[in-house]
């Protein structure tokens, strides 16, 4: 026999229930909106660091070598599509990277109208790109790790939505074991 206290608890925990799945399901929207914000602010991070590595290199301050292979990375990661953007864009690093680490490549570009500006925004976009890609990839882990949930895999709750995938680049304007800074951006202005 039911009693009206059963049927209070019965109705209390199937309340309790619904309201739990309801939060869990916000959360995971708001997960997916969050992922859905940091790749649009890492694709425009790399787009904005491959137009200031397309303007160093279109200045005529550096060697011709070194505009070529600069303007010829950033290119590629500009119009590099999605299965293989995250070389193309490592690539623009190394490129980077290469262009920086020349020898006296600072003392190179002193004199040159506007070298000190665009080696700050160089600088500022890689970072932001470094920035960026970390925030991204945080936030992948944590949809990652909120669509584990049993419940989430019971009831289906993420829907048709794609498992998100980490954007794996080297972003590093050091070279490994170069100065000990790891994978810290750098000063490159001085």
């Amino acid at each position: 026999m039911v009693t009206t206290t059963d049927v209070i608890i019965i109705v209390g925990v199937a309340l309790l229930l619904g309201v739990y799945i309801s939060w869990r399901a916000g959360r995971l929207d708001r997960l997916h909106a969050r992922l859905e914000a940091a790749r649009a602010a890492l694709d425009v991070a790399l787009l904005r660091r491959s137009s200031a590595a397309l303007e160093l290199a279109s200045t005529g301050l550096l060697d011709p070598a070194t505009s070529l292979l600069l303007a010829g990375a950033a290119h590629d990661a500009r119009i590099a599509p999605d299965d293989v953007k995250e070389l193309r864009e490592s690539d623009l690093t190394r490129a980077l990277r290469a262009a920086f680490g020349q020898p006296e490549f600072r003392a190179s570009l002193a004199g040159g109208h506007g070298a000190d500006e665009l080696l700050a925004e160089v600088e500022a976009a890689a970072h932001q790109v470094f920035l960026a890609r970390k925030f991204h990839n945080d936030a992948v882990a944590a949809t990652r790790l909120a669509r584990r949930r049993w419940l989430v895999r019971l009831l289906r709750l993420a829907g048709g939505a794609a498992l998100p995938e980490f954007f794996e680049i080297d972003d590093s304007m050091v070279a490994p074991g170069g100065d000990g800074q790891g994978t810290d951006m750098p000063r490159l202005t001085g």
